[in-house]
């Protein structure tokens, strides 16, 4: 259930709510003239992503890892 506070409320309380919806980890809806104008939501765990599968699903085509680039007409080391 999200908690619903008032906008000036939310004001004068604001480190103190950050500080307690880090901890629970459930929503705040801020409202103005009892309407829902905002929501105040903790961030998803930003922990630094493991370099191993970094770029898993980025392959568009794989055909033949071990045939050459170009064929070796098409280019001349001595230029």
């Amino acid at each position: 259930m999200t908690k619903m506070i008032g906008a000036a409320q939310f004001k004068a309380e604001c480190l103190r709510l950050i500080e307690r919806m880090s901890e629970d980890h459930e929503p705040v809806t801020i409202t103005k003239r009892g309407r829902p104008v905002a929501t105040l939501q903790p961030v998803k765990s930003q922990e630094p992503a493991s370099i191993v599968g970094a770029m898993r699903g980025s392959v568009l085509r794989f055909d033949d890892p071990l045939a050459p680039v170009l064929e070796p007409g098409d280019w001349n080391a001595a230029r």
